[in-house]
């Protein structure tokens, strides 16, 4: 069953529910309703959705609900001629006071004496019986007129024509609902078809749930006035009505008022907020221009400028929202205060590990430990740094595999930088090898060097260059550095660099390889001076760099 012809049949039980029972009121003898209890033992009489009096003394033994039982038997009682006969008011006095007693036709219909008075009120005792005397002509003369054929033949054609109007205007509400949201999933296509995100279509469900929502307020809305005019078209259950379209009346000014005794507040906040914006706009030209270098502050740095414009970003937008905040309407409600402690206690259980990553973070930042571009070593993880962020850091290794580190694991491990003091040189790449003393030292360092210079990717300036790192029992120890421009592709560059040692070493007959002895040979193994700038090597070659 669709929503529209769900709530059609509800519409249309309500009607014949609200005609049924004006038809039962017109054929009863204008019965009257169950007492209202009300607190501190008082009891008030009700007759045809009218309120007539409130009783709170005991009267003659009897307390209070049992004097307003006894008065709804009376005037249930009543003829439908006597309904019609004047009603009188007159005076009696008893033993400790005194009382009015209303009377209809000669049959008395109820009393009130002192005790019944409010003393909130200021009443006299004769005012409270005038008052309730009108009261109860009110609802005898709806029970006279309810039996009428023309009031209720003139209800029953107004209700019906209500009840045709609401079912039109029910079906107009459906059917501009469903234009409307057949025009926005038009829009929402053809935007969708033009970009590259795709996003509009993840809206689609949200637009049908706020079209299902108003579409129902709506109905509502309808059905709620409805009731009220149809309630209102027969004296049995004119109070009913009145009182369905004074709530709704007092809503609507109180909305009203509401919002005109808020706008000074309200237009407080929207300064204050402007002011904000126009200050972290200020704010964020200056980082901005400290960025790119077009400004110089003293301890800010190109690493930690954007990690600073949000912090300052957070901290301004903070304070505006603190200072704006006792100027939000209901600000110092109950709800408000049960939800800031409701979020701060969820923010308090949820956000340690977030706050160790954001810290962990800005060590990380301020540090200037590393930066995006960076070639870095980690652990186990070798790889360019592609992002540093809030909670986590990405690196980019050799395989091509983006790799997510939290910056709580970055601060507790060293971090190897072969990025930050290369400078313009770009980044140093090392290999080891380990020959024999028999080889002459000088002919090593340059078959190292010019195999590196043949290498592609490695940078002929800076000048390639070795170091001795170790003289071991039987071999020496020696590194090659070099400076690469591309730190993603040291795997492939380190292989090349291998292949040309390889060719280098065999060209002038050295074997890469590290002796070990199981006794001492017959002659001693060292280089005689004729020999130590054997090719490639030349005279000049004579220091610890070539």
């Amino acid at each position: 069953m669709t929503p529209a012809r769900a709530f059609t049949k509800l519409a249309a039980a309500l009607s014949l529910f609200v005609l049924a029972t004006c038809m039962l009121f017109a054929g009863a003898a204008g019965a009257a309703l169950p007492m209202e209890q009300v607190p501190g033992g008082e009891a008030v009489l009700l007759h045809n959705f009218r309120p007539i009096a409130t009783f709170r003394a005991t009267f003659l033994g009897a307390p209070p609900a049992v004097r307003v039982r006894k008065m709804e038997d009376r005037i249930d009682a009543l003829t439908p001629r006597q309904m019609l006969q004047p009603v009188e008011t007159s005076p009696f006095s008893f033993d400790g006071g005194r009382g009015i007693t209303v009377t209809s036709g000669g049959s008395i219909l109820f009393a009130l004496v002192d005790g019944d008075l409010d003393p909130q009120e200021k009443l006299t005792l004769e005012e409270a019986a005038e008052r309730a005397r009108k009261n109860i002509v009110a609802a005898l003369q709806a029970d006279a007129a309810q039996r009428r054929p023309d009031i209720l033949l003139k209800g029953l054609a107004l209700a019906a024509a209500a009840t045709v109007m609401a079912f039109a205007l029910l079906w107009l509400i459906g059917r501009a609902t469903r234009l409307l949201v057949g025009r926005l999933q038009g829009v929402i296509q053809e935007e969708d078809a033009g970009s590259k995100l795709r996003w509009a279509r993840h809206g689609w469900l949200l637009v049908q749930r706020v079209s299902q929502l108003l579409m129902g307020f709506l109905w509502l809305s309808v059905a709620y006035l409805w009731l009220t005019y149809v309630l209102a078209r027969f004296p049995l259950t004119e109070p009913l009505g009145d009182r369905l379209g004074d709530f709704l009346l007092n809503l609507l000014e109180d909305i009203g008022s509401s919002f005109i005794a808020a706008m000074p507040s309200l237009t407080t906040v929207v300064v204050i907020l402007f002011m904000t914006k126009a200050a972290n706009d200020a704010i964020g030209n200056f980082f901005r221009a400290a960025k790119a270098g077009r400004v110089h502050a003293p301890g800010l740095h190109a690493d930690t400028v954007s990690a600073t414009h949000r912090l300052v970003t957070v901290l301004v937008w903070g304070l505006g929202i603190a200072i704006a905040y006792p100027f939000i309407p209901m600000s110092n409600s109950d709800a408000f205060k049960g939800l800031s402690v409701m979020l701060g206690f969820m923010f308090t259980l949820g956000s340690a590990g977030i706050v160790n990553q954001l810290m962990s973070g800005l060590v990380l930042v301020y540090a200037r430990a590393l930066s995006v571009g960076d070639f870095v070593e980690i652990g186990d993880n070798a790889g360019v740094v592609s992002q540093v962020g809030v909670l986590s850091t990405k690196i980019i290794n050799m395989r091509n595999e983006e790799i997510t580190i939290p910056n709580a694991v970055l601060v507790g491990n060293p971090i190897r930088n072969f990025s930050r003091l290369a400078g313009e040189r770009g980044t140093l790449v090392s290999t080891k090898v380990t020959i024999g003393y028999d080889t002459p030292w000088r002919q090593v360092h340059a078959m190292l060097i010019a195999a590196a210079k043949q290498t592609p990717g490695l940078r002929p300036v800076p000048t390639p260059f070795v170091y001795q790192k170790g003289l071991a029992d039987w071999y020496v120890e020696y590194e090659l550095f070099a400076h690469m421009d591309k730190p993603l592709e040291r795997i492939p560059v380190l292989s090349a660099l291998h292949a040309n040692i390889q060719d280098q070493f065999n060209t002038y007959g050295v074997q890469i390889m590290s002796p070990h002895f199981n006794a001492q040979p017959a002659n001693n193994l060292v280089v005689p001076p004729d020999a130590w700038h054997a090719a490639p090597a030349t005279p000049d070659s004579g220091s610890g760099k070539s």
